[in-house]
């Protein structure tokens, strides 16, 4: 399992587990709170109602059937309110008055409850004993939804209690309050775990992004791609990237100047044997012309020598270099002009035709002066394989965001065996007519160009005879 999914489902769980408590106990205690809510107001109406029957009671001017007939215009009323989407439409209060003995001597919705005894009705029992009286009753015992919530409040004369007035109220539009209440917290908390999925999903991004980045990274390097050092931030991920970087530096470092010891051992051993054999030939008595030929082939032979070393430090300079220094917008046409310009004599020297099939507007981001280098090399290359009356051609192709600049030839193509070496260092190949080699650098140091460039270099045969060199560089964006 991917870092990124396990932090974001660890992330997931978390957020699931925090939300859900918290959301489980609103839940559990929210008929509760809506209870509290309308016993508060209840209160305030059951002792409002019981200062008014007192003041009757008092007048002695308090008759029920009286307050009966108050009640039943009030529950023929059309209320018709709107409470938060919740349409009432009449009076559903409900009310009763006990005497001293708990006795019912009114009954706003059940006249025959009359002269019930109520006395061991928690509300009526509690308040003629001087406290707090509520209840909640159930008119049907098996559903919760007939629940009434009953507060009672005690009737007084000269400080004595001579009765108890109830209000009831149903809990059936609280029910359908705590109903829709409870919709809205659990779409609540699916949006809050969304959101919360959606955000552990950016944190692990955001985590595992550099962890991706120098994973490409140690990837790029280990097939042997250049590649720059991606950014990662001032986080641990970044510092550990940074210590990678350092050992792939060192360890790289070693490890080239291993093989760059071994090469240059390797290519001047020839030249040296050959100037160690001239010389010890000179000590011998001969005449003029040989001796002349000696000291020409010791002269050809140190030269040879120095190539490869002015070679070899070009090409390791060019391979410590992680990034172009000098970016600048080329002219392919200009740039190619330029390089067969260079290479006129050589092909002059060899009945060679250059052609340039460019368009004048196409252009390239790069280092003009590597790329010039390049480009001679691979012409260079191509002369060197190629016949009098051939045509080099160099054209260039758009690809996507890359120009291919192609340079054919007429040759003699590359040789089966030599195809998977061509970019080694110090590999070569016997040039038709000269039957000569050259230092063998000169396609690595290409290649090292096309990488710097970020771009690539393949060489491979035409169907029609001769060779073809594909170097591949970013197209700059105003072309």
């Amino acid at each position: 399992m991917k870092v990124s999914t396990r932090i974001f489902i660890c992330y997931l769980v978390i957020s699931a587990v925090c939300l859900y408590y918290p959301f489980d106990w609103v839940l559990d205690t929210m008929r509760t709170r809506y209870l509290e809510g309308v016993e508060d107001p209840l209160v305030d109406q059951a002792n409002t109602l019981a200062a008014l029957v007192e003041h009757e009671m008092a007048q002695e001017r308090f008759d029920p059937d009286d307050l009966g007939t108050v009640f039943e215009q009030v529950y023929l009323r059309r209320v018709n309110a709107d409470i938060y989407r919740l349409l009432k439409k009449r009076v559903d209060t409900e009310v009763y008055i006990t005497d001293a003995e708990g006795i019912v001597i009114f009954h706003s919705t059940d006249p025959e409850q009359v002269g019930a005894d109520f006395s061991t009705w928690r509300d009526v029992y509690l308040t003629l004993n001087g406290r707090y009286g509520a209840r909640s009753s159930r008119t049907v015992e098996t559903d919760a939804q007939s629940a009434v919530l009953y507060v009672a409040a005690p009737l007084v004369m000269d400080g004595t209690i001579v009765g108890v007035l109830t209000v009831g109220k149903p809990t059936t539009n609280i029910s359908w309050f705590v109903k829709n209440a409870k919709l809205q917290v659990v779409g609540i908390a699916l949006l809050a775990l969304v959101v919360a999925g959606l955000l552990g999903f950016l944190v692990a991004r955001w985590i595992t992004v550099p962890i991706k980045r120098l994973t490409g990274y140690a990837e790029s390097v280990s097939a042997g791609k250049r590649a720059d050092f991606p950014p990662l931030g001032k986080s641990e991920i970044g510092e550990m990237g940074r210590a990678f970087e350092k050992m792939q530096e060192a360890l790289e470092g070693k490890r080239y100047v291993e093989q760059y010891i071994q090469n240059l051992t390797h290519e001047i051993k020839s030249p040296l044997s050959a100037i160690r054999g001239a010389a010890e030939l000179l000590g011998e008595s001969m005449d003029d012309g040989q001796r002349q030929r000696f000291l020409a082939n010791i002269d050809n032979e140190s030269r040879r020598i120095q190539v490869i070393i002015d070679r070899m430090l070009d090409l390791s300079a060019l391979e410590n270099r992680n990034r172009l220094g000098s970016i600048e917008t080329i002219s392919i046409r200009s740039l190619v002009n330029t390089v067969l310009e260079s290479l006129e004599p050589t092909f002059a020297r060899k009945g060679i035709t250059g052609r340039v099939e460019i368009d004048d507007d196409l252009r390239v981001k790069g280092d003009v002066f590597l790329l010039h280098q390049a480009l001679v090399n691979l012409v260079q290359n191509s002369c060197d394989f190629s016949g009098a009356g051939t045509t080099i051609t160099v054209r260039a192709i758009v690809t996507g965001t890359f120009v291919d600049l192609l340079v054919c030839d007429q040759g003699t193509g590359i040789a089966d065996y030599a195809k998977e070496r061509i970019f080694e260092k110090f590999f070569s190949l016997q040039r038709p007519d000269t039957d000569k080699k050259s230092t063998g650098l000169g396609l690595n140091f290409v290649r090292q160009v096309a990488l710097l460039h970020g771009g690539d270099i393949r060489i491979v045969n035409r169907p029609e005879g001769g060779a073809e060199a594909r170097l591949s560089i970013r197209k700059s964006p105003d072309t």
